[in-house]
């Protein structure tokens, strides 16, 4: 009975000392659900030997839609046409005739952009409010994040949580995604990022704005902005360790996320290439 009293008493004083250390450092696990910037119509129907597929593009700007059977021969039949680009606010019906094999199921994919349209350069706003000043977190083609073809030239402003993004450009609004709430530094949260993604159809660039706090678009797909608008509050999701902006431009191309950084350039001639670490910039 003494010794079972000791353990006890050990498990207690164990318990006691382990408990601090739990209780500064909670657990967040990854969101179950992901949210897709846009939604797309896409639908089919099979009729003896003929399949047709529909596809309704409701953004303003291109879309590109590739789809996907687990039928090799069908499949032979879809590479011969995919992708299939639409233009902003276009529907098709693509008729395939010999389909010998019933189609039961289609797996679609989509990415933003026209490959086929001249990409003219154009000189971007500060993200931000006028007569703000927001110093560079991160430069370009750096660690940890900035390393890739889609970020590649992408810029971290200290923008701090709910502080007002402004656009950067004239266009529309085609991505939102705004329903995330918690962050990480592991490359899984990657997905988990609130943001906004706006074209600017003369030019064919993209805008993205990146790790937005939950909540925090002002505004939704299929808006008009202009260069200047509020359209989003800042905040801290996804790949972050830090509350902050990241933004980029953006370009078709064909790669696994269907765009990819360009250089930027600012109004007054500043050039995003040359700027590092710990510059400021101000509106």
């Amino acid at each position: 009975m003494k010794r079972r009293t000791q353990s006890i008493k050990f498990m207690i004083y164990i318990m006691t000392m382990v408990s601090p250390l739990l209780g500064c450092k909670s657990v967040v696990i990854l969101p179950r659900i992901k949210y897709n910037q846009y939604e797309y119509g896409k639908s089919f129907s099979y009729n003896k030997d003929t399949l047709k597929i529909k596809l309704e593009n409701p953004l303003h700007c291109p879309l590109r839609v590739w789809f996907f059977s687990s039928d090799e021969l069908t499949q032979k039949e879809f590479d011969k046409i995919i992708p299939i680009t639409l233009n902003s606010g276009s529907d098709t019906v693509l008729t395939l005739v010999n389909i010998q094999k019933k189609v039961e199921q289609i797996r679609f994919s989509s990415r933003l952009g026209d490959l086929s349209k001249r990409i003219d350069t154009i000189r971007l706003d500060l993200p931000f409010l006028k007569n703000k000043k927001f110093k560079i977190l991160q430069e370009n083609n750096t660690n940890f994040t900035h390393n890739s073809e889609w970020s590649m030239y992408a810029l971290d402003f200290d923008l701090k949580t709910n502080d007002t993004i402004c656009s950067a450009t004239d266009g529309f609004v085609v991505g939102v995604v705004d329903k995330y709430k918690y962050s990480g530094k592991g490359s899984e949260w990657k997905p988990y990022s609130n943001y906004l993604t706006i074209y600017e159809p003369t030019s064919g660039f993209f805008t993205q704005y990146v790790h937005l706090v939950e909540n925090g678009s002002l505004v939704k797909i299929g808006d008009k902005v202009n260069r200047g608008q509020k359209i989003a509050l800042s905040g801290n999701t996804g790949q972050s360790t830090e509350e902050h902006l990241h933004f980029s431009s953006l370009v078709p191309v064909n790669n696994e996320d269907g765009l990819m950084s360009v250089p930027i350039e600012f109004v007054g001639g500043i050039k995003a290439v040359k700027l590092k670490k710990g510059d400021v910039l101000k509106k």
